[in-house]
């Protein structure tokens, strides 16, 4: 197989895991445990470098759009939007992997500033400018706190994955 197929490939997998993640979990609940869409994210940033977060989440953005055709433009843009934040949070922070190893404190933070990023820009968007939710306030709180949480925990996760398994495959 050659190197830009095992990228799709991965990418792929990824995204249809996240998918499934999705599609099991009901409103408002995924929104507020999104570990498994983090991690999945933070591993496709470190396994599939520049952007790779962004491949992931258009993957999973896509079949997941597919799922909820009532929101699905809502559905695909804030799938994306998370993979730039993951990415841009990786750069801006440094996530660099140098001698097959991550600073996992960088990893972490980059993960729960784009995790509460997007929720709270999801959730304003929703409840406010296109007004599908009412306001709650027990509900925003729970989507920030738990949400950041999730993310901070998954890339807790995806650094100790990367360094005890991953850190010697070249894709």
């Amino acid at each position: 197989m050659g190197l830009k197929t095992k990228r799709v490939a991965l990418a792929t997998i990824f995204g249809a895991i996240i998918f499934l993640s999705k599609t099991f979990l009901p409103y408002p609940i995924d929104k507020m445990f999104m570990i498994v869409h983090a991690l999945l994210l933070a591993l496709g940033a470190l396994l599939l470098g520049r952007m790779g977060a962004t491949y992931v989440s258009v993957i999973g953005g896509v079949l997941t759009a597919l799922w909820r055709t009532a929101t699905a433009p809502f559905t695909f843009f804030f799938a994306l939007l998370y993979g730039l934040f993951v990415d841009l949070f990786f750069f801006i922070l440094k996530v660099n992997i140098t001698e097959g190893t991550v600073k996992t404190s960088r990893l972490v933070a980059s993960m729960a500033i784009g995790t509460a990023f997007v929720g709270g820009i999801s959730y304003y968007t929703t409840v406010y400018l296109v007004p599908l939710l009412p306001r709650n306030a027990v509900l925003e709180r729970s989507i920030l706190i738990i949400g950041t949480l999730s993310g901070a925990v998954a890339g807790y996760l995806a650094s100790n994955i990367w360094s005890r398994y991953l850190r010697n495959v070249r894709l």
